[in-house]
């Protein structure tokens, strides 16, 4: 028992050591960009020694790529968690999507930092985690695909419906969106955002009822 508890103490102070790095090192690469950051501004940034940053990760372009698996995992989780709600609520898929363009938002204004460097690699062909993060974006649009699907299955949604184009489009939607309020617009509220993409999602924008 005492062993057992000992290794569950000592993966929780690693795990909570990778936090403070994945933190530090999404303000620097956002700030200065993934080049210019450099391992010892990453230590420390973190509060710690710069061979922590190694026992943990082999080198810095590990720990930007699990950096990423991180930040869209906790994305992913959040999507499921607000589709799997609405569900045991009784709610139609219309509602399930809604719930995920709120969970986006929220996610993307608790991790701004993070969701710019994940736009703006998006855009790169060049890097050595570009498999991985195609990865990691599939599994965060298979969730809203598996919302779609489930509503044309029942009727909810159009059969001509483009799953995995619409699927993509909707993330996009709310990254895009929330960047520009983030960016441009942050005198608004989230509530006021969120209602902007939920009459679009609905088909409301001309105000029709």
């Amino acid at each position: 028992m005492e062993s057992s508890s000992a290794t569950s103490q000592g993966s929780s102070r690693r795990e909570a050591t990778r936090q403070k790095l994945y933190e530090a090192a999404v303000i620097l690469i956002a700030e200065q960009g993934f080049s210019a950051t450099t391992v010892d501004e990453i230590a420390e940034r973190a509060g710690v020694a710069k061979g922590t940053v190694y026992y943990n990760f082999a080198s810095k372009s590990v720990l930007f790529e699990e950096l990423l698996r991180h930040g869209v995992g906790l994305l992913t989780a959040s999507l499921r968690e607000a589709s799997e709600r609405t569900a045991r609520e009784g709610r139609g898929r219309v509602d399930a999507l809604d719930a995920m363009i709120r969970a986006g938002l929220v996610f993307i204004d608790r991790y701004p930092a993070f969701t710019q460097l994940y736009v703006a690699e998006l855009w790169r062909t060049n890097r050595a985690w570009q498999s991985t993060l195609l990865v990691v974006r599939q599994e965060a649009v298979a969730v809203v695909e598996g919302v779609l699907r489930e509503g044309v299955a029942g009727g909810e949604f159009s059969e001509e419906i483009d799953v995995p184009l619409t699927a993509a489009a909707l993330v996009g939607m709310v990254l895009v969106a929330a960047l520009d309020w983030k960016s441009f617009q942050p005198e608004r509220s989230l509530d006021e955002v969120h209602a902007a993409l939920s009459r679009l999602l609905q088909g409301r924008v001309s105000g029709r009822p």
